[in-house]
């Protein structure tokens, strides 16, 4: 039996497979996501989505789906299916579908009349590429597949409509056809193992309907455009069709195909599954080194590289490749700011603990490479840049107070990681001194501090150390209510926060924390009472009166639940630290059990990866971006942390 499989019962039922996502990706950044049946149900949907260099890099999706029809012994079978304005089905080709399986490639078996064939897929990992077998199980006359591609070419964000500019001109290649609708883009070579019979005709296929889009509050119809028909005769039962961004040798495609697979790890185990989930949000393109923050519509966020970084490289000895990534980072750092989104000129700098959690990241590198002293040789000009950007200040009124605690914030921006953002107001602003930015802040400083002695770096010693030798009273100070019993959220002047949230748990998870073991023991119990479920922790209390257990609606519905309740399993990484710290082994079972929760995930929402965000409430349903970098991290960090903690 497969970890991962599906039979007909679930593969004819579109209502279920709508809610099953599937998606592979390259390591240059290109990927293909569906549902489960073929169904696309979103505008992110799509068998081939590029990065486009003429247009910065982005994403854009080339093509959407190709049509399939089999010919077998003269009989037509539709195999594909789509869906259109006003929610009609045609063709509805999920009702020849037998299986599904995932553990190495997506593989599912079709019965059409009397014959059954199988269909698999897979990207290239070193490029643009995605190639599909099919093989043929019975016996047959004569067999054919003809395809026509359903072409975009547009921005995974962006829809697009009937038009006169489109290019339907098409590019012969040998046992192939290549097309480019519009200038700039990359063309898409479509070639078959076999040689090829081309048809043109071009035309929109009009109103398909991306039903996730609607009920996210979202246009969602799009036309299509089909330039011809492409059909190849099956020869030894087997046929591969491929789409690439530059023609390729027909006879080298079965070469590449088989090669390709042998270098999948299989999906056959929950870890198995989440290393393969880790692997995809690595992008090595242009010569940089990246990591994607979700799939499938986020790109490389600051905050969520750092603290994705850890649980995507070190937890799987991957030390190199977090090297390679740091270093990408610090080209792009400014004014000691990383980029929240973006890189280059399309850079935003509006983050406050993106270059905090730079530090984090960085000392557990040191830590897992013992190399402390070639760290501070390495990185020290650039820690120390950062530190004196907050302490002298910087953008967005980021500066160092004279008590020594960081301010951040103003009206109408999100600096922390609650920075959703409804009708130009952010939800949860936290404009002041923020809990886990001041503990993080602290955390950096007395890291470096640690670097230092190493390599006898006295004139820094010097510097920093009476700047940070009071931080822990003015913290407690700051933060602490002994009639509560827990760290206030955010403190602006006069005004506390005192809103059950975790970001006091990441306070008390670091390993230079400025609260004592106490108070680190009544948050992580607090933490455990309120936010804890059994598949990640809430942003906020359900008894506080704005706490929101369903994440759901239009943009603006779900913004406002985001972070006021919902649940997020990346809060697992300093969870895990917290308790590790102050529980020791006594937390190893407690780790152990939350991790195996997400075992069932895999076959929940995105088959094989974990999600962004779950419901706060029961049944804590998986929300958000199907695959998310820091999710699938903080479990590979827990499962590290675990077994490293069980060892000692």
């Amino acid at each position: 039996m497969s970890y991962i499989e599906f039979d007909k019962n679930a593969l004819v039922n579109l209502n279920f497979t709508k809610t099953k996502e599937i998606l592979r990706c390259s390591r240059t950044g290109t990927f293909a996501t569906t549902t489960l049946a073929g169904l696309n149900t979103r505008k992110y949907h799509g068998l081939f989505i590029v990065p486009q260099d003429n247009f910065g890099g982005e994403r854009h999706l080339l093509v959407s789906h190709l049509n399939e029809t089999i010919v077998v012994n003269d009989m037509d079978f539709h195999v594909s299916v789509h869906q259109y304005k006003g929610g009609a089905i045609n063709p509805k080709g999920n009702k020849y579908l037998q299986h599904f399986t995932a553990d190495n490639i997506p593989l599912y078996q079709y019965r059409v009349g009397k014959f059954n064939f199988t269909k698999e897929f897979l990207l290239l990992n070193e490029s643009d590429r995605v190639i599909i077998k099919y093989t043929i199980l019975d016996d047959y006359e004569s067999a054919a597949f003809q395809f026509e591609p359903m072409l975009a070419f547009r921005n995974i964000h962006a829809l697009t409509h009937k038009n006169d500019a489109a290019n339907s001109q098409p590019h012969p290649v040998e046992h192939g056809v290549g097309f480019r609708l519009y200038d700039g883009y990359t063309p898409v070579y479509i070639q078959c193992s076999e040689e090829i019979s081309y048809r043109h005709d071009p035309h929109w296929h009009e109103g398909i309907e991306y039903e996730e889009e609607l009920s996210r509050g979202y246009e969602g119809h799009e036309d299509l455009f089909v330039p011809g028909s492409i059909t190849a005769k099956v020869a030894n039962k087997e046929l591969y069709i491929t789409l690439g961004t530059e023609p390729v040798d027909p006879g080298e495609i079965a070469k590449l195909y088989k090669a390709e697979s042998k270098r999948h790890t299989a999906r056959s185990s929950f870890f198995n599954c989440l290393q393969n989930a880790a692997e995809q949000f690595i992008v090595q393109r242009n010569g940089k080194t990246s990591i994607i923050a979700g799939y499938p519509w986020f790109g490389r966020w600051g905050r969520d590289t750092f603290i994705a970084l850890p649980g995507l490289t070190l937890a799987l000895g991957r030390h190199q490749l977090c090297k390679e990534i740091l270093d990408d980072m610090i080209a792009d750092m400014h004014d000691g700011l990383f980029p929240n989104i973006g890189s280059g000129d399309n850079a935003a700098y509006n983050s406050v603990d993106a270059p905090l959690w730079f530090f984090r990241a960085l000392q557990l590198y040191s830590e897992k490479t013992r190399s402390k002293r070639k760290v501070w040789e390495e990185y020290g000009e650039v820690m120390h840049k950062i530190l004196n950007a907050y302490r002298h200040g910087t953008l967005n009124h980021i500066h160092r107070l004279d008590n020594g605690l960081i301010y951040a914030g103003g009206p109408g921006v999100a600096l922390t990681w609650m920075d959703a953002i409804v009708n130009g107001q952010p939800v949860t602003p936290r404009t002041g001194c923020q809990v886990e930015i001041n503990a993080l802040w602290y955390n950096a400083v007395k890291f470096c501090l640690d670097l230092a002695r190493v390599a006898k770096d006295t004139a820094f010693i010097k510097e920093w150390e009476p700047l940070i030798h009071d931080f822990p009273a003015v913290f407690k100070e700051t933060f602490w209510s002994k009639d509560l019993g827990y760290l206030a959220d955010y403190v602006d002047g006069d005004y506390k926060n005192f809103q059950v949230r975790p970001n006091m748990m990441i306070a008390a998870s670091l390993p230079f924390s400025p609260v004592s073991e106490k108070i680190r023991q009544l948050i992580l119990k607090r933490t455990c009472e309120e936010l804890l479920i059994e598949k990640g922790i809430r942003t906020l209390s359900p008894n506080d009166p704005e706490y929101k257990g369903h994440y759901q609606g239009n943009q603006a519905e779900r913004d406002a639940a985001y972070h006021q309740g919902t649940a997020w399993p990346w809060l697992l990484y300093p969870f895990t630290d917290g308790m590790l710290a102050v529980y020791q082994d006594q937390a190893i079972p407690v780790l152990r059990k939350i991790l195996y929760n997400f075992d069932s995930c895999m076959t929940s929402y995105g088959i094989s990866t974990i999600a962004e965000i779950t419901d706060g409430d029961p049944p804590y349903k998986p929300n958000g971006c199907i695959s998310q970098a820091w999710s699938v991290a903080a479990l590979l960090y827990m499962k590290w942390r675990i077994e490293t903690s069980a060892k000692q």
